[in-house]
């Protein structure tokens, strides 16, 4: 397993307006885009800088969700998403409708950035020049909206220095997470996806992954056999306080060998060795900032191993009372 790249600041950029992003994150999942996609927005983001001659490499990212407002029907139990209407073929008939689910998202970016002598001037021209940058991208297919004048201050980048000593960095993100707030940040829980496994399998053997990581995907009400028989209480899996657990896809897995660039038809880059891939799956949790106690709680980074066909996104979040040191990173 990789380890969090090193990085010396974190570049927070608050309150992103995206409209229309794509809320279909996997073939089995919804409702927020993948962090595949956020992590392919700090490449081309780190591209795009260097381009623009600013040496600064992008190690990481962090999501900070303020708001959405996912687009599918109102009233009701069953939602649909809202389609839009393609034009007619030419010979007037219907077009086929490719389903499409799209999200409006106020989020926050914290990208981990690694930078040599970076001096307060540079410093200044180049989280401007970020964020001018980030302003003409697409943000998990999604536009980028223009800062309202009336919040303009909000949107306003910033960074936060993890240069100093132990309790210098310790300060600057706590004042991270504070300043982030109201907010939920998405980590990842590979533990209870294991834990759920054994449960589920101290009473039927034969339970899959795949059943596992499905029953975080509903409410399971039952009886409360302890209630009065009188008055009956029915309770769910989900106990208070348990956390807001979703399933998530985290990266690919290959399904076959490497194909050498361009022997493979219709492949988006024929410079580029190709490889099929699918989803992988996990689970994660939406938690307030003021809850991360060390920036590696907050960050994803990527972790590529190509001799075992695997390519994850991976964050390091650590429940309060775990033994691990909250600096290491």
């Amino acid at each position: 397993m990789s380890a969090l790249p090193r990085f010396t600041h974190l570049l927070v950029l608050p309150h992103v307006r995206v409209q229309n992003a794509n809320a279909i994150s996997s073939s089995l999942t919804h409702g927020f885009p993948s962090m595949t996609a956020f992590l392919g927005l700090m490449w081309a983001l780190e591209r795009k800088a260097r381009q623009a001659g600013l040496a600064l490499e992008f190690n990481a990212v962090g999501v900070v969700s303020h708001g959405w407002q996912e687009q599918v029907t109102e009233g009701g139990f069953v939602k649909s998403f809202r389609l839009t209407r393609n034009p007619v073929d030419k010979d007037g008939s219907t077009a086929a409708i490719v389903e499409e689910g799209r999200i409006h998202l106020d989020l926050s970016l914290v990208l981990a950035v690694h930078a040599e002598h970076w001096d307060a001037q540079t410093q200044a021209h180049d989280v401007s020049r970020i964020a001018d940058l980030l302003a003409g991208m697409r943000v998990a297919g999604g536009s980028v909206l223009a800062p309202a004048h009336a919040i303009a201050w909000r949107q306003r980048p910033w960074l936060a220095d993890l240069t100093g000593s132990e309790e210098d960095r310790r300060k600057s993100f706590r004042e991270v997470c504070l300043r982030l707030l109201p907010g939920s940040a998405l980590v990842a829980r590979d533990d209870l996806l294991a834990a759920r496994l054994s449960q589920l399998r101290a009473s039927a053997p034969e339970t899959t992954h795949l059943e596992a990581w499905l029953s975080f995907s509903r409410l399971h009400w039952r009886h409360d056999p302890q209630a009065d028989h009188n008055k009956g209480r029915w309770v769910s899996d989900r106990r208070k306080g348990s956390g807001w657990i979703v399933p998530i896809p985290v990266g690919y897995g290959a399904l076959g060998p490497v194909h050498a660039a361009g022997s493979v038809a219709h492949a988006r880059d024929a410079a580029t060795p190709f490889r099929f891939v699918e989803s992988l799956y996990s689970l994660g949790e939406w938690i307030g900032t003021h809850r991360l106690q060390a920036p590696h709680h907050l960050l994803w980074y990527a972790d590529s191993r190509p001799d075992d066909g695997l390519y994850r996104c991976r964050n390091d979040y650590r429940p309060a009372g775990s033994t691990a040191d909250p600096l290491s990173a």
